[in-house]
């Protein structure tokens, strides 16, 4: 059983922000269960382009509104608390925050806690080490 809140893994290397953006990963795939699991939070005002080739996310608005945009077939959704998204096709996507945005978010492969988005937006794949 594992056992974590976010307050006991904020400000730890599970921390991790760029700019107005912070995800603090819960789950990793350390963890061994074949997802991660984070709290991602996105400053009010603020646009970021994502293309996770390599991984399947699900995303849960729970606090906070803003837009998606598939920028694949140019459809923008609006998104309030409540709202869910799985970018089950890889969609290159676009994220405008009109308030600050909490969300908790899926990856499946998981993430390890050390990748940084490359110039497209996406996360590479990076292998696991189960415990580490």
């Amino acid at each position: 059983m594992i056992v974590r809140s976010t307050e006991e893994i904020t400000d730890t290397e599970r921390d991790v922000a760029g700019e107005g953006w912070r995800s603090k990963r819960i789950i990793l795939g350390g963890d061994g269960v074949g997802f991660s699991f984070h709290e991602t939070t996105i400053e009010a005002g603020t646009t970021h382009e994502f293309h996770y080739r390599y991984h399947v996310e699900a995303v849960w608005l729970i606090e906070g509104t803003g837009s998606l945009t598939d920028l694949d077939n140019n459809v923008t959704y609006v998104l309030e608390p409540g709202s869910m998204y799985l970018l089950d096709e890889h969609e290159r996507h676009r994220l405008e925050a009109r308030t600050k945005m909490r969300m908790m978010c899926v990856f499946n492969p998981p993430v390890t806690g050390q990748e940084v988005h490359d110039s497209s937006g996406a996360y590479p794949l990076v292998a696991a080490t189960i415990g580490g």
